[in-house]
């Protein structure tokens, strides 16, 4: 049975004619394969490494555990879904609600890797049974919200943690990384927030050379004298050494918190998948099944040895998109990068040394965007939230996620933000459908305008 580890020699192998496509099964040159493989690590990194400083886990892990990842997901596939699994954001606010709930690095995996569970059974069933089980369980409406609820939760991260730290470094870096989005083009916007990173480091040490040392909370904690950049850990960083592996912790609380997140990351293999798909002009339908059982797969063995959960990155679609290459080749290479990176402490240090102003002002755009995607599903899902059985359960599933809403079931027990979110989002739609009238389940029937239905039919399709 073929693996989608042969390639063929796409032309000469050098640059592809005008219009010229290299498919997920050619290569080109085995140089030109591994520095478009140190493109998509490029590509990848700003938000594979930051997503786990934000969880408090090690950056070293993430960047190994993402290349192991990888590779295992373009076996599952057999090559046919070139992709790079780097470690999922949607978890962020997760791991800071189980630490705000007096959790550690153990508990925070432990959850995640019952959620990893879940995505693998999920894939399995849709394997089993075909796609249309996750569009009738997760309409548009509900993964929406969910996302949603999600992305807005991490807001209070932002604004007690990482803002405070150093709040002018965190205005700069949000303005320099909102205009990079912006007037950036090609594969430089999409790299935004990799090059805001660099831009608030390389602030924060000229700040510290200036100005000296700042006063201000630490982590949420009491106002103290230090450095914005402290790079003390760096020097007596090892350069080759492996990463700080640890065994997960299971408590059912913190499960709570993290289920909900599979829903999102459904919603991003299945965006991911077909994305590909219409790139390629290869139908990957049959494989959608296939690619969520080996994101759950790649993401039960990171967090079992304490690493964080992983997910296809749409970082790495841009890349395909600007250079027409989708070999699977290149993301081979790719991973063999991101191992070798894995194995360099000193390389862990210097990330680890992020400022938290510099967090402060990456992550005020980064939460939103997460939670604005919520938004884009509902967009392109034609979701109308002037019909109460759309309306209802989303904005009372929102409101209670944003908000840390919480619901004491014993004196022990208790459910609250993403996690009661989710569960009123999910089974109040559900709920109010069987109730509901029938012109309010058939979308087609509720009235609009002129102009809305002439908006409705301008909004664009596909993530």
């Amino acid at each position: 049975m073929s693996l989608g580890v042969r390639w063929t020699l796409h032309g000469d192998g050098k640059t592809p004619a005008p219009g010229a496509v290299v498919r997920p099964d050619e290569r080109l040159s085995w140089p030109r394969t591994f520095g478009l493989g140190a493109q998509h690590v490029v590509a990848m990194f700003g938000a594979s490494f930051v997503a786990p400083v934000l969880m408090g886990l090690d950056p070293n892990l993430a960047i190994m555990m993402s290349g192991i990842a990888t590779v295992i997901f373009l076996l599952a596939t057999r090559g046919r879904v070139p992709s790079y699994l780097g470690c999922s954001l949607s978890f962020v606010g997760v791991a800071a609600a189980i630490r705000a709930s007096g959790g550690d690095a153990a508990t925070i995996t432990g959850a995640v890797f019952v959620v990893a569970v879940a995505l693998f059974l999920v894939g399995l069933a849709v394997q089993r049974f075909g796609a249309r089980i996750i569009h009738a369980a997760m309409p548009p409406v509900v993964t929406g919200a969910v996302v949603m609820l999600i992305g807005f939760n991490l807001a209070p991260v932002t604004a007690s943690t990482y803002w405070p730290q150093d709040q002018w470094t965190a205005l700069a870096v949000m303005l320099f990384t909102g205009l990079a989005v912006v007037c950036l083009r090609g594969f430089l916007a999409r790299i935004a927030i990799f090059l805001g990173l660099i831009f608030g480091y390389l602030l924060s040490w000229v700040l510290d050379l200036a100005f000296g040392k700042i006063h201000s909370p630490v982590g949420g904690g009491d106002a103290t004298d230090h450095w914005r950049l402290d790079l003390s850990a760096v020097g007596s960083a090892d350069w080759i050494g492996l990463p700080s592996f640890h065994a997960p912790s299971f408590e059912l609380s913190a499960i709570l918190v993290a289920l909900p997140v599979v829903i999102a990351l459904i919603a991003e293999n299945a965006g991911h998948v077909k994305a590909v798909g219409e790139m390629t002009g290869d139908s990957l339908d049959d494989k959608l099944g296939t690619a969520i059982a080996a994101d759950g797969a790649a993401s039960m063995l990171s967090t079992a040895v304490g690493g964080p959960p992983n997910t296809t990155y749409s970082e790495n679609i841009g890349v395909m998109a600007a250079t027409r290459v989708y070999s699977t080749a290149a993301y081979w290479a790719a991973a063999c990068f991101a191992l070798l990176f894995g194995l360099c402490p000193k390389f862990g240090a210097v990330v680890a040394a992020i400022p938290g102003g510099v967090l402060g002002g990456i992550t005020v755009i980064l939460y939103g965007m997460i939670g604005l995607l919520g938004a884009q599903i509902w967009l392109n899902g034609r979701v109308d939230l002037r019909n109460p059985l759309n309306l209802v359960p989303a904005a009372a599933g929102i409101i209670i996620g944003v908000g840390g809403v919480s619901l004491k079931i014993t004196d022990n027990f208790e459910l609250g933000g993403i996690a009661l979110g989710t569960i009123v989002v999910i089974t109040g739609y559900h709920a109010l459908r069987v109730m509901a009238p029938a012109h309010m389940k058939d979308e087609r029937s509720v009235p609009t305008t002129a102009g809305d239905a002439e908006s409705d039919r301008g909004v664009p399709g596909g993530a």
